[in-house]
């Protein structure tokens, strides 16, 4: 078993066999909460413990593919360029909604964390949860959060809005292409685009857009936001 765990290819098979798996119960179900990373992530989870493997051991493997992360992030501009025009003629609205959800989304997580009374390392780490994982790592060790819980974050984040993201705007009549997919890339990042690319072509490039930006402001805001949210709480308090 260690020759096989042992070798830099165990972490990205199990991880890829763990996702064929869960992209094929998803299209047999048709559950939307059974989204295929979420399935592939209690597969490997159970595999580990099954085994007792370390999970330096299968990281060794997993590294690989998390390098894999940025490529693929950009590659989501190219549905973006497809629909450039479109772009162009909503670009007032685009920007205004990709910024006011980035600090709804910023303010929402903090204020519900006071609430709760979650310790101030567990709401840095939670505050980047709606940006991809390379980002979200670099904002939350900026505010000098635990990095761990900022991936399972944005995870939770990634796979909630694309299961229940389309079903939302059913139920409040969102049924504009462009507003649809600056929603959900706003709130969902990657894993919420890769649904509105089903969605359709508009959503998928409107959803890639939100992508970048709301991650550039999330990088500038995020410290600003936070500070004053700690300034008010202690004020009230």
């Amino acid at each position: 078993m260690e020759i096989v765990t042992n070798n830099i290819l165990f972490g990205v098979v199990l991880s890829l066999a763990a996702f064929e798996i869960g992209i094929f119960i998803n299209r047999s179900t048709r559950i939307p909460i059974l989204n295929p990373l979420l399935i592939a992530m209690a597969i490997v989870i159970c595999f580990l413990f099954a085994f007792n493997i370390n999970f330096d051991t299968y990281n060794k493997g997993g590294q690989v593919i998390n390098m894999f992360l940025g490529p693929a992030t950009v590659v989501l501009a190219v549905p973006l360029y497809k629909q450039l025009d479109l772009l162009k003629r909503h670009a007032k609205a685009i920007l205004t909604g990709i910024f006011l959800g980035s600090i709804i989304g910023i303010v929402c997580i903090i204020g519900i964390s006071h609430l709760v009374g979650l310790d101030e390392n567990i709401i840095k780490s939670l505050v980047p949860k709606s940006v991809t994982t390379p980002i979200g790592i670099a904002v939350s060790s900026q505010l000098g959060g635990l990095v761990p819980i900022t991936v399972l974050a944005i995870i939770v984040t990634g796979i909630t809005g694309a299961v229940f993201g389309p079903t939302i705007c059913n139920v409040f009549k969102i049924k504009d292409k462009v507003a649809i997919g600056v929603s959900i890339g706003t709130a969902s990042h990657a894993v919420g685009t890769s649904k509105a690319l089903q969605l359709g072509e508009i959503e998928g490039a409107m959803s890639s857009l939100s992508i970048g930006i709301a991650g550039i402001m999330t990088v500038i805001i995020a410290p600003l936001v936070y500070n004053a949210s700690i300034f008010v709480y202690h004020m009230i308090k």
